[in-house]
Parts: C-alpha cells; sequence; structure tokens
C-alpha cells in the first residue's frame, strides 16, 4: 500500500491507495509548522489505525510539500515509524511532463501533483486544473502532456480573513453557497461577496486561460480543494476530484520505483 500525503499551507491531507490504485481512506489535519517528527509520525500512525489501516501495510510514502521547513520533519517520521524513506515531489523525479515555464524550479508540487493526476484521468484531452486551497491555482495541461502555467489568486479562506482582520467592524464568517450577492446584512453581504465573487473571478480565468492555452481547442475543467464542491452546481467545472493532489503523488511513486539494493 502507498501513503501519499500532500503538505499544503492550511492543512495537511493525506491517503493511502491499495495496490490496485483504489482509495483506502484519506484524512486530513491542520497543518503546523512548529511539530516534531515525533508528532508528525503518532499522528500518522494514528491516522492510519483509526481508520483501519495497519501501518505496517504501508510499503512506499509519497508526499508533495509546499511547506520547505516541513520536508525535514516528514522525512525523519516517515524513516522512524514506517522505516521507509519518502519519496518528495521535487527536482529530479520522473513524472512523464514537459514542465514549459520560464523556471520550472519555482512551480509548487502541488500543482505538478494535479498536472501528473490530470493526464492520467484524463489522457489524450486539453485540461484546466483549479485547485481552491489557501491560494486558488489554475493550471493548464495539454494533451501532449504539457504543463503550460497558470495564475495564482488569493483563496477564499484568506480573502475572508483578510476582511475580518484588516477592517474595523466587519465580522469573520462562514464561506456558504448564498442565493443571493445582495446581503441585508454584513454577514450575507461578506458571504455573497466571496461566493459570488469568486465565482466571477475562477468563471473568467478558467476561459482566459483555456483561450490562451489551447485556442479554439476544447478543454476539460477540473476542480480539486477544500472548496471546489462549493459550485458544484454552478456548471462551473466537467468533473470534481477531492483528491487529485493525491492520486498525483501515488502515481508519481509508480513512475520512480524503489532502487533494488
Amino acid at each position: 500500500m502507498n501513503l501519499c500525503i500532500d503538505v499544503g499551507n492550511s492543512q495537511l491531507h493525506g491517503a493511502v491507495y491499495g495496490t490496485d490504485r483504489s482509495l483506502a481512506m484519506q484524512f486530513r489535519k491542520e497543518s503546523s509548522h512548529r511539530v516534531s517528527s515525533d508528532e508528525m509520525g503518532l499522528f500518522l500512525v494514528a491516522a492510519l489505525r483509526e481508520k483501519g489501516i495497519d501501518p505496517g501495510a504501508v510499503n512506499r510514502i509519497g508526499v508533495s510539500c509546499v511547506v520547505p521547513e516541513e520536508k525535514f520533519t516528514l522525512r525523519v517520521a516517515c524513516r522512524e515509524y514506517f522505516g521507509s524513506e519518502p519519496v518528495f515531489l521535487e527536482a529530479g523525479v520522473k513524472t512523464k511532463l514537459k514542465i514549459k515555464t520560464r523556471n520550472p524550479l519555482e512551480v509548487g508540487a502541488d500543482r505538478i501533483a494535479n498536472a501528473i493526476a490530470a493526464t492520467e484521468l484524463y489522457p489524450g484531452r486539453n485540461v484546466v486544473v483549479v485547485d481552491f486551497g489557501t491560494a486558488i491555482t489554475l493550471d493548464a495541461v495539454s494533451e501532449a502532456r504539457e504543463y503550460l502555467g497558470g495564475s495564482i489568486c488569493a483563496g477564499l479562506g484568506l480573502a475572508m480573513d483578510a476582511l475580518g482582520t484588516k477592517t474595523a467592524k466587519l465580522p469573520h464568517v462562514e464561506i456558504v453557497r448564498t442565493p443571493n450577492a445582495l446581503g441585508r446584512s454584513s454577514i450575507e453581504s461578506i458571504q455573497g461577496g466571496l461566493y459570488f465573487g469568486y465565482l466571477g473571478l475562477v468563471r473568467e480565468l478558467v476561459g482566459k486561460i483555456g483561450r490562451e492555452a489551447f485556442g479554439d481547442s476544447p478543454s476539460t475543467v477540473v476542480a480539486t480543494g477544500g472548496y471546489s464542491q462549493l459550485y458544484e452546481n454552478e456548471n462551473l467545472f466537467d468533473d470534481i476530484v477531492p483528491d487529485l493532489v493525491l492520486q498525483g503523488v501515488n502515481t508519481m511513486l509508480d513512475l520512480n520505483p524503489e532502487e533494488e539494493n
């Protein structure tokens, strides 16, 4: 079994996949950049056992990490609690992608993982991936397995936090799907502004990125990340795949088999 981990700026998302690539379980926790390797290892072991997975059944561990200071912690935790050397999605690993950006080294591991998964799930198709994380990233991947680049903007949570902390009277609110942009209270006004503001933002970027990347050729739009399902009824996406990053990490492990001693 493969344990795949995605360390983002706000959350750690993990999953275990069987030898047939089936999803056995997944888990989430709030990211904390100050945990020790023992705390991380104990959490991972407990998370697996809670879902009925024997940690000893984990053969390989793959990691997508956009928080550099977490890499050492995870590496030590995986060695000590699983007896396994984790494979990080970083420069030097095989991805079967052609990175067409000006500086391939600056592209986040999560964006590359999404692109890997997109080429596996939608072979022979142009794909625009929308990832609703701490930041919202939109990425174009061609039918020829080329990662072409994309856009980055502040996520819904960051926008809500900014309104709540950088203004004198506006409160923090729950981010929800709301029927009206015309709010009758401060809370309703913020919720409507966030929901419909980001709906318009994403719709515009999806269309513009698709035209710039693929011209008149069609593209498949796939969403992932915590708030992706907020927009599932807006005819914005062709598919929503909550574990897209982790599927990409799992595929990365297949593309980089263990070296025999």
